[in-house]
């Protein structure tokens, strides 16, 4: 027993797990939504009665399904119109090295494999920050806004300088770090990583509370010291990735070394503090239930009442196919389309305090992406350009979204693309025939469509 929850075995001696939390309430379906229809703050238990279709019986009534998402709709058609937006971004994870041992997590690779003389084989990677800003500058003339970094835990990262030093004088059993030296890349420090990807003012999104635990560790620092350095160095917002599902009986059986539920929460409110933006998610679909999910909302809610930071939530369909939890029994596979859009539905009319909810075409496809936009989803996520982690854990969606297929997809539903910053706060509609189909907000962004524009040679380094 560990934090409300049991390993058991079913009838077919297969692993499962029996949670204290358990998907009932003494509401019902039609009060919660009714409630929700109306736009008053929802509860708990109104949220796993529209999560469940009505907790009193199994399965998921469509009919009931459908009025769910009609209030969706109509609560994002009320907040924010007719936009859909996204953002030009890429995707630059720094290093594959973590030792972490999350069971839905197929991106991560022993930290051992990384070291210099280990002889085995390793499908993993590690960028220096040299290769980090290389990386960024390239994908700039390709007109991106953004770069998001998301990574696993090298041992040999260390916050900055004066972090690296506290670290090698303590003894190895009283923190998990490893010299740089003693593997084939140095990824440098989190401060170096984001000072290199910080090139012509991009905006530099980056270091989730998982990375800032690593980051702090073997000190006493308060999170909004690690984040007022990083924001120094260049960091813009917070990914608020590392949530999963904020209850801890569901994080001890998924990611039993990860930050725990209170952790997590402080971290982003010491982002918030140190005057960063912040993104919320959730990782749901595998061993949780709807209580769980219901849990998970009241907490980011409560979290934006008293930071008022997060721009976006972003629900993450469980990748299931090339994962430890998928490997061992212990899920058969992921959400059914009935599931996603209702965490799309009930996340816009629970989160009355969060103006965006994200679609993610990288974890729904296109044509189950853009469905989403009708189920209460805003935001159809960003033209990534790479994607490591839903490709390692076995999604089959692509790597890049360019602009012109972004403005057909969204114009096919009847709605407005518009291209938007990070935060939010710039806008560009692509409404007219005019329009060019490439990104106009990057630093470096003329219009030109991303894979038509050249790479603009760089001087060498010893120039």
């Amino acid at each position: 027993m560990a934090d409300g929850f049991e390993t058991g075995v079913d009838v077919d001696d297969e692993p499962s797990l029996r949670f204290e939390h358990t998907p009932t309430s003494d509401q019902s379906f039609e009060n919660a939504l009714a409630k929700a229809r109306s736009g008053d703050r929802l509860t708990v238990d109104d949220a796993i009665e529209l999560f469940t279709t009505g907790s009193e019986s199994e399965g998921i009534d469509r009919q009931r399904k459908e009025q769910v998402l009609e209030a969706a709709d109509r609560r994002r058609a009320e907040v924010v119109g007719e936009e859909v937006t996204f953002v030009a971004n890429l995707n630059n994870n720094v290093t594959t090295a973590c030792d972490v041992g999350c069971l839905f997590c197929n991106f991560k690779d022993a930290a051992q494999r990384f070291e210099s003389d280990y002889e085995g084989e390793n499908d993993g990677f590690t960028k220096t920050p040299a290769e980090s800003r290389d990386i960024v500058d390239g994908a700039l003339d390709m007109g991106i806004y953004e770069v998001c970094s998301v990574s696993g835990l090298h041992p040999a990262f260390a916050l900055d300088d004066e972090h690296r030093e506290i670290l090698e004088s303590l003894d190895d059993a009283e923190v998990q770090y490893t010299p740089p030296e003693e593997y084939d890349a140095d990824p440098g420090t989190y401060v170096e990583q984001i000072e290199a990807m910080n090139v012509d003012d991009i905006h530099v999104h980056s270091v989730t509370p998982e990375e800032a635990y690593h980051a702090r560790r073997g000190t006493d620092w308060e999170y909004e010291e690690v984040y007022r350095r990083l924001r120094e160095a260049g960091l813009d917002s917070v990914p608020g990735t590392a949530a999963e599902i904020l209850v801890p009986e569901v994080r001890e059986a998924i990611c039993p070394g990860k930050v725990g539920t209170e952790e997590w929460l402080t971290a982003m409110e010491g982002a918030a503090n140190a005057g960063l933006d912040l993104t919320a998610t959730i990782m749901y679909g595998h061993v949780e239930n709807a209580a769980h999910r219901a849990m998970h909302l009241e907490r980011v809610r409560e979290l934006q009442d008293r930071t008022n930071a997060i721009t976006e939530f972003v629900p993450l369909s469980f990748i299931h196919p090339e994962t430890p939890l998928y490997r061992q029994g212990l899920v058969e596979g992921g959400a059914s389309d009935d599931e996603d859009e209702l965490m799309i539905a009930v996340s816009r009319l629970f989160l009355d305090n969060i103006e965006h909810i994200q679609s993610s075409w990288v974890k729904y496809g296109d044509e189950q992406g853009l469905k989403m936009l009708n189920c209460g989803a805003d935001d159809f996520m960003g033209t990534i350009l790479s994607e490591e982690i839903t490709k390692r854990a076995g999604g089959d969606y692509g790597e890049i979204r360019t602009f012109e297929e972004y403005v057909e997809m969204i114009e096919s539903i009847g709605r407005v693309p518009v291209e938007r910053s990070t935060d939010y706060r710039k806008r560009r509609r692509l409404d007219g025939d005019d329009d060019p189909l490439g990104p106009l907000l990057g630093p470096r962004a003329d219009g030109t469509p991303m894979l038509d524009r050249p790479k603009t040679p760089r001087p060498a380094a010893d120039d």
